[in-house]
């Protein structure tokens, strides 16, 4: 469903950030948000979109007009500070354009998520290799894995590699900014605090709760992480607003973040309830056609990802077991049937 294009909004923090939400169409139809900084330390910019068609002429068409709509004192050039809240394509995706851009300013990111920029090539050949193992695990017909691989690989061809000047680890502070490392949805993402208000990135969104994939396709995603992650924010008080990479604000964070996690048991009970009525064991690949039957294209390559992390999890903590242990024994990567413990 294509998103009504939202304007630019000004939030101010009780630090006195001022706070500039900026929309980007990241992917056909789809609404991103990069945040411009001012009053926290230099101007900085919070992401840059996918770079993908109209998302750099979205984001530097909106970075422009703020000295008119609002009255900043402010052009583009001024950034001398680019912050990445994951390397997730639809963040980062739009960096180097942005760099030609503006000129020069310092890079920063979480370091699990440092290769992605400075080692772009690399990462997409170690993850594509992780992901076609996962998927012929996942029990994928062998026909169709180069299309979902090719998928994949699409949206970041366009991307190249880009130096980091900086990290952001959990429980830094810089120019009155709390770094909260939020892995699950990506490895390296990081939740930024201005006072009252949090940039969430896609840890805590208003209607959806964000993508999770296998852990053995790439380190610190997957279900168990992303309930940690959770759980550590829902300890953090005083928050009057949280701000995300896509969807609405955020006014309750303790409520939301108690919704999401309903929403991820009721997930993982899904699993459990196919498995149960099967009178057979399940593949990843099946169990994503019972618990995402409408998804086709890309959105099922994310839905096999979504269900393997489910899966992986239930696994991992005893619920589940591998019932084709003979095929392990005898092949190099067979298919893996769960069951019920």
């Amino acid at each position: 469903m294509t998103q009504t294009r939202p304007v630019i909004q000004r939030f101010e923090s009780s630090t006195g950030a001022r706070i500039y939400r900026i929309p980007m169409d990241v992917f056909p139809g789809f609404i991103g948000y990069a945040y411009l900084l001012l009053g926290a330390g230099v101007p900085t910019l919070v992401d840059t979109g996918s770079g993908y068609q109209t998302s750099t002429d979205d984001l530097l068409s909106g970075l422009s007009s703020l000295a008119d709509e609002y009255g900043e004192a402010f052009q583009p050039s001024d950034i001398e500070r680019v912050i990445i809240t994951h390397g997730h394509v639809d963040h980062f995706g739009g960096l180097g354009y942005i760099m030609d851009a503006i000129g020069s300013a310092q890079i920063g990111i979480h370091p699990l998520d440092r290769r992605i920029l400075t080692n772009y090539d690399e990462r997409v050949l170690i993850a594509t290799k992780n992901l076609t193992i996962y998927l012929q695990e996942a029990g994928v017909p062998q026909d169709a894995l180069p299309e979902l691989l090719q998928m994949y690989s699409f949206s970041k061809m366009h991307v190249r590699s880009m130096p980091v000047d900086f990290t952001l680890e959990e429980g830094d502070e810089v120019d009155g900014m709390q770094i909260y490392h939020v892995p699950g949805h990506c490895s390296g993402q990081i939740a930024i605090r201005l006072g009252d208000v949090l940039l969430s990135a896609d840890h805590i969104l208003s209607r959806t709760a964000p993508h999770l994939a296998a852990e053995s396709i790439t380190h610190y995603t997957g279900v168990g992480h992303y309930l940690e992650a959770l759980d550590k924010m829902r300890r953090v008080e005083g928050i009057r607003l949280v701000l995300g990479g896509h969807e609405d604000p955020v006014t309750d964070m303790h409520k939301r973040i108690d919704e999401l996690e309903t929403r991820i048991h009721q997930k993982k009970q899904r699993v459990i309830d196919i498995l149960a009525k099967s009178s057979d064991p399940m593949t990843i690949f099946q169990i994503t056609q019972v618990m995402y039957p409408e998804k086709h294209g890309f959105n099922h390559l994310l839905a096999l990802q979504q269900a393997g992390a489910y899966v992986e999890y239930l696994y991992d903590r005893g619920y589940l077991c591998i019932a084709n242990l003979d095929d392990v024994r005898l092949s190099d990567n067979p298919p893996l049937y769960y069951g019920l413990i």
